[in-house]
């Protein structure tokens, strides 16, 4: 417990235990509840640490008894008195304090409460704007707190684990250069240079390979980072990283920091042991077992790529499908040959929601198989896909026909939702796996250019440098992304450090030289000064406080964080400004 001799009060209302009977203390917290018993007031007094159960009665001190009448839910108060043992059977085992209680013999209103707008209570869950409008009752009311303490420790055991491997943690600037590359950049417009615009980062991602110019070595930043793109339930405009780089190391060296950096967190905030090392598995397995390039390995429900049998049949939507290019993917989901018509056009609906055209689907059941399709196949093909997918009698077998990208976007997103109606996982496990050699490059159909899969910064596989002229989208990246049950906690690569690659990336990606200079030359020319191979890593705080206590929004690990349309509830912010601070800027406000 801290030390609280600088403090009004001497202990917590979480501390009192029966070893405190006899001494004379003083609390300070809010009234958590009150009970008037006639001639006695008990008073639940509470504060982070706690609950501690105070009596007021008249004959020890008849003012403090008065006050106790005036004091509602929320009063904050200063008690004093002595720690006495609770009469036999009134002892509160949910409580940790619940053996003691004090009579007080001074106590003082040191704060009143206005009615709150919601119970101050773990057990009552107010809605969630009105949550986002009174954040700082919502904290106080438990849960929220409990999480803050928890991502207090994680990032008080990231540094002492980076500090004793050697890293430095370096500020970055929060104030940097538009380089509109990714989402798009907060702009902060420059009074002292009008016309000019700042952007804050969307990572320190330039500034940290500067640092290993530098010979920094070995960096790390718990930073913020700013992203004006649209939100999702794990996304927010302003974030945090736990931002790494390193000199003149591999992919095996910066994956052997990090995994000891979280089987340390594990260990220290949660009581885990966590095995290392991690499960890695390239980014192609990764799309042909699970369809997408962060899966959630704690449960089976693997698919299966049954082209080849389905091209054998006759039914013409996998034929047209196989004739265009395309492919047909399975996967047999376990109990649900139970499924009822309407549960089956439901999940058929779910897999045109997730972009599909249809879905086919096929009971495997004791006696045989059951479909409209069956009639298409040979039974020896039937027995192929099941063999295919590993469907036992009670699985269903469903099918996409499509493009290949396709099948494995409604695929992976069908068998998340698939694992998650019939409770596959109980959520105390915790499956770790780096997903490697992702593809350099994407190409993007709207812009009709190649885009960095990553960023224009990750270095390709030494092999395939001699692709970049040719065939740009064979060329794999020396990048690692750590998933978590299914969720991206950290991506990294190493980095390109020589200026020749660098120029050759960016022509790749359609900027030009005069654009490169305009926007990186900075980094360019900083890469003919003795740049060292180097490579780092970010991991997503937010997300990983949400993993490691169960929440389901990042929203709910952040203190004070934004809605879905990057709203401030609580500041009402963002908000218009006066026309004086404009003029000043050089802006006109222009609405049409």
């Amino acid at each position: 417990m801290s030390d609280f001799a600088t403090s009004m009060r001497t202990h917590t209302c979480g501390e009192l235990r029966s070893s405190h009977i006899g001494q004379t203390v003083t609390l300070v917290g809010w009234v958590h509840k009150r009970r008037d018993h006639g001639g006695l007031v008990f008073v639940d007094l509470r504060d982070r640490y706690g609950v501690t159960q105070v009596a007021l009665n008249p004959q020890i001190d008849e003012s403090a008894h008065e006050l106790a009448h005036k004091v509602r839910a929320e009063f904050v108060l200063k008690i004093r008195g002595k720690v006495s043992a609770r009469p036999e059977g009134t002892v509160n085992q949910k409580l940790a304090t619940g053996e003691v209680e004090i009579y007080a013999d001074e106590a003082e209103i040191a704060s009143a409460s206005k009615t709150p707008p919601f119970v101050i209570d773990e057990d009552d869950t107010p809605g969630e704007a009105m949550k986002l409008k009174h954040r700082y009752l919502e904290i106080r009311r438990g849960p929220l707190m409990k999480r803050l303490e928890t991502r207090h420790k994680v990032s008080s055991v990231v540094r002492n684990y980076l500090d004793e491997h050697g890293f430095v943690e370096v500020e970055t600037p929060m104030l940097t250069k538009s380089t509109h590359e990714g989402a798009r950049d907060y702009l902060v417009p420059s009074r002292t240079n009008p016309g000019s615009f700042f952007a804050l980062p969307q990572s320190p991602q330039l500034f940290k390979q500067l640092l290993m110019v530098a010979g920094m070595d070995r960096y790390y930043q718990v930073v913020r980072c700013f992203r004006d793109e649209d939100l999702r339930s794990d996304r927010q405009p302003e974030f945090t990283q736990i931002d790494i780089e390193m000199s003149f190391v591999d992919e095996n060296n910066v994956r052997s920091i990090c995994e000891g950096m979280i089987a340390d967190i594990f260990d220290k905030v949660k009581g885990m042991k966590i095995n290392t090392p991690f499960t890695v598995m390239t980014f192609a397995e990764s799309m042909r077992r699970y369809g997408v390039d962060r899966p959630d390995t704690r449960f089976g429900m693997e698919l299966a790529d049954v082209s080849e049998l389905a091209g054998q049949s006759d039914f013409k939507v996998f034929k047209d499908a196989i004739k265009k290019g395309g492919a047909v993917r399975a996967m047999a989901a376990p109990g649900c040959a139970a499924y009822s018509r309407k549960e089956l056009d439901d999940l058929t609906g779910e897999a045109i929601g997730f972009g599909a055209k249809g879905l086919a689907w096929i009971k495997v059941t004791d006696e045989g198989f059951v479909s409209p399709i069956t009639k298409f196949f040979k039974p020896e093909t039937i027995d192929g896909f099941k063999q295919a997918t590993g469907a036992k009698p009670g699985d269903l077998m469903v099918f996409v026909a499509d493009k290949e990208r396709i099948g494995f976007e409604v695929l992976g997103a069908l068998r998340l939702s698939l694992a998650k109606r019939l409770n596959l996982f109980d959520g105390s496990e915790y499956n770790f796996v780096w997903i490697v050699d992702f593809p350099l490059f994407e190409y993007d159909e709207e812009a009709k250019r190649h885009v960095a899969l990553h960023h224009p910064f990750t270095a390709p596989v030494e092999e395939d440098k001699g692709l970049f002229e040719t065939e740009p989208l064979k060329m794999r990246a020396r990048a690692y992304d750590l998933v978590l049950n299914g969720m991206e906690i950290g991506g990294g690569s190493i980095r390109i450090h020589d200026r020749q690659t660098q120029s050759a990336m960016f022509k790749a990606l359609s900027i030009g030289p005069d654009e490169a200079m305009e926007k990186f030359g900075f980094l360019l020319e900083a890469l003919e000064y003795g740049a060292p191979p180097h490579g780092g890593i970010a991991f997503g705080l937010d997300r990983l406080v949400a993993i490691l206590t169960g929440a389901e929004s990042i929203r709910e690990v952040i203190a004070f964080p934004k809605t879905q349309k990057a709203v401030c509830v609580l500041t009402d912010a963002p908000s218009g400004v006066d026309a004086k601070q404009l003029r000043e800027l050089g802006l006109k406000r222009d609405l049409s």
